[in-house]
């Protein structure tokens, strides 16, 4: 598969979460059928203009509780599977860091890999990619449970992270990635990189990370932001997730101008808005 021409227009993932657990309350698990539910909700961010829907099995959220191989693999592959019966016409992104999963998940039908650990949870997932030909997207993460904060109504955030340099130790990292990437044999036109707002940066970092990502995407690859209702919207607003439309909005406004190429968010028909209007700004 070809990668996306990126540089003329900002690219939508659409986020279908098959778990019973979601941090922002949109898990599909519990929703009714679990097919009909993805399905629908896959034809809806169609309609609204998501170009890639990112499909994934294990919740992110800070808290959660890791599931198996097996587990993973029966939320997403039957999704996968009836999304490509249904000839849904996007990319469609497997949100694993384990190579069996993804494995499976491109035999079904799968385009893209999302990889929120950068090739270091699963050293064969490299290798995958690199054999496949397909995307991946390298995420920072520094994520530990030691230095999560749980808030009942505005959810996990992460304190107490310590960075002496935190757009400097980013980059560092993120190169790093890209240097494993390279040794499994990737090519450099199929490799994202995403700072991981949210895995294991505070508040701050996060906001910084934001203003400044003119820094990551200076390192020369597509970038990838997801910021979509995440706790630091909702600790800078007082809002709980299901209210934070509008601090997702500014922050993936923000993050286009600086440089975004793909937004990650939950709210398609709204930052799809969002997205083509920044375009029209700063894209001219």
């Amino acid at each position: 598969m070809k990668p996306l021409p990126f540089g003329s227009r900002t690219y939508i993932m659409g986020i279908l979460n098959v778990t019973p657990d979601s941090f922002s309350g949109d898990g599909l698990m519990g929703c009714g059928e679990l097919i009909q539910c993805a399905t629908d909700q896959a034809h809806k961010f169609m309609d609204a203009g998501a170009d890639i829907l990112d499909i994934g099995g294990e919740s992110t959220r800070p808290g959660s509780t890791p599931v198996s191989e097996e587990e993973e693999l029966s939320r997403v592959l039957p999704v996968i599977k009836a999304l490509r019966h249904a000839d849904v016409d996007v990319l469609i992104s497997i949100d694993t860091y384990k190579s069996k999963v993804a494995e499976a998940a491109l035999g079904c039908g799968a385009d893209w890999i999302n990889d929120g650990w950068a090739l270091r949870a699963d050293l064969k997932l490299g290798k995958l990619a690199a054999r496949e030909g397909v995307p991946i997207i390298l995420m920072h993460n520094r994520s530990k449970p030691a230095n999560i904060e749980l808030n009942e109504r505005l959810g996990g955030h992460y304190v107490g992270t310590e960075y002496k340099d935190l757009i400097g130790e980013v980059k560092t990292e993120l190169l790093e990635a890209v240097q494993r990437a390279h040794q499994a044999g990737i090519e450099n036109d199929r490799i994202i990189l995403d700072p991981g707002i949210g895995f294991g940066k505070t508040v701050a970092q996060n906001l910084e990370l934001i203003d400044r990502l003119t820094e990551i995407k200076a390192l020369g690859y597509p970038v990838l932001l997801g910021p979509s209702r995440k706790s630091f919207i909702g600790y800078t607003l007082d809002l709980p997730p299901n209210q934070r439309m509008e601090g997702t909005a500014a922050s993936v406004a923000i993050g286009i101008a600086h440089g975004a190429d793909i937004v990650r968010v939950h709210d398609v028909q709204a930052m799809v808005r969002v997205a083509r209007m920044t375009d029209a700004i700063v894209r001219r």
